[in-house]
């Protein structure tokens, strides 16, 4: 694996670049390792890989869980600091030319000019084009919303494109669209989940395709794992898709794409179900 942060190794201040608040709270020291898996994103109908997300794992090859769990309070900036490091790292490492998607923690974040300073450092270390760092936001947890759309708004600035993640698991997700301007939108996985056989569900992903466009963002399915849930998606207009019917995250190398057939079917029929229908 490329260079990797020992438990020893802390992420000082000085070397982020970090703001007022960052030094107040000195030099945070992570205390374990971890590696980046890649899965892609792939465009269907263009038959390529619209980009690569970065997702933790342990070096063990443990999942995100057994790494997560070890991130606190008193880590969490050294940890979202390496996360954007590492994933830069080990897609040069593999010879990875797509663009890399790469989760933040808004929290984690002070000063986005200021905490963004070492990600610049390594992209121009390993001559990555700004332009082909993504980096995807979670309503995870509560968040200013005036924070957050200062952070997104430096990150446009930069370079950078921003999306939405879970679209439409979180309280908030109208409200995001309207104040954050993401050029992504990743719509969660809960809705993807019988989207073929529940009309109101393909009716709700019909709607944020209409509205993705309307907005100039663009929309990944994910969480896709079905030749079905891939057709009825394809009906409504999607076109990014990402899950485990094109790609499993692998470590050490790109993962190999299963590129199923491009559906061409007649539209879904977006009727919400009738309920004296259903009761008859």
């Amino acid at each position: 694996m490329g260079a990797g942060m020992g438990d020893g190794e802390t992420v000082s201040t000085s070397e982020a670049g970090g703001c007022a608040l960052c030094r107040e709270r000195g030099p945070q020291t992570l205390g374990f390792d971890f590696t980046m898996a890649f899965q892609p994103i792939i465009d269907l109908p263009q038959r390529r890989v619209f980009a690569r997300e970065a997702l933790v794992r342990g070096t063990d090859g443990s999942g995100a869980g057994a790494v997560l769990s070890q991130v606190t309070a008193d880590n969490r900036y050294a940890f979202d600091q390496r996360c954007r490091v590492k994933a830069i790292e080990e897609a040069a490492r593999l010879g990875v030319e797509d663009a890399i998607s790469i989760n933040f923690m808004p929290n984690a974040i002070y000063e986005p000019s200021a905490c963004i300073r070492r990600t610049l450092v390594a992209a121009a270390r390993h001559n990555w084009p700004l332009e082909r760092i993504i980096f995807e936001f979670t309503e995870a947890e509560q968040i200013d919303p005036t924070h957050l759309q200062r952070i997104f708004e430096e990150y446009r600035r930069i370079g950078f494109k921003v999306a939405i993640d879970d679209f439409g698991a979180g309280f908030s997700g109208l409200r995001w669209l309207a104040d954050l301007k993401p050029d992504i939108v990743k719509l969660d996985m809960e809705l993807i989940r019988h989207v073929d056989v529940d009309p109101r569900r393909r009716a709700i992903v019909a709607s944020v395709v209409t509205m993705c466009d309307a907005l100039g963002a663009e929309l990944i399915a994910e969480g896709v794992e079905t030749p079905s849930e891939l057709e009825a998606l394809q009906d409504v207009g999607v076109t990014l898709f990402q899950g485990y019917l094109f790609a499993r995250p692998t470590l050490g190398a790109p993962a190999e794409i299963t590129w199923p057939p491009l559906h061409e079917g007649p539209a879904a029929d977006l009727e919400a179900p009738n309920p004296q229908a259903r009761s008859a």
